[in-house]
């Protein structure tokens, strides 16, 4: 709460669009409306839109997906449900999918981070622990993303012809 009260000003000042993903229900009631008044007062900012992920989980993120869609369509059974008409109720709905998963500290697993989301991200694994992770290890990053022979999927032959 103090860092949404704190923090508001400068986000809608420089344009940022807040966006909370995560199950926030398990969070405080004060917490909760703080959340929901900074996300409202920044919807239209277009600058750049800054993701929190706060009580997140990848297979919650599906799971709650799947119960909006079933609400949003009472008569129509699961199966015919479709990745693409499930994307639209996924937290991140709207917006572009990983390319780049970078995970610091060395470990190298996603932890159940944007599972569906980066179906098909690149993964960038460092040792660099988070608090050190500054611009020069976020350049060898992209550089390395750069290198990176993007297939999305598809095999070198099925790309060729």
């Amino acid at each position: 709460v103090q860092y949404l009260e704190k923090e508001m000003g400068v986000l809608a000042e420089a344009g940022v669009r807040l966006k909370v993903i995560g199950d926030v229900a398990g969070f405080a009631p004060e917490l909760q409306a703080r959340i929901s008044a900074a996300e409202e007062a920044t919807n239209n900012n277009q600058t750049i839109t800054l993701v929190v992920a706060a009580n997140y989980g990848g297979q919650w993120d599906v799971v709650q997906a799947v119960k909006n869609w079933q609400v949003a369509h009472p008569d129509v059974n699961a199966g015919q449900l479709t990745q693409t008409q499930l994307a639209q109720y996924l937290s991140t709905a709207g917006m572009p999918d990983v390319d780049l998963l970078i995970r610091t500290g060395g470990e190298q697993r996603i932890s159940n981070f944007l599972l569906w989301q980066a179906a098909y991200a690149e993964l960038y694994f460092t040792d660099v622990l988070w608090p050190e992770f500054d611009s020069k290890e976020l350049t060898k990053s992209l550089e390395w993303f750069e290198s990176r022979n993007r297939r999305f999927g598809k095999t070198t032959e099925q790309i060729e012809a």
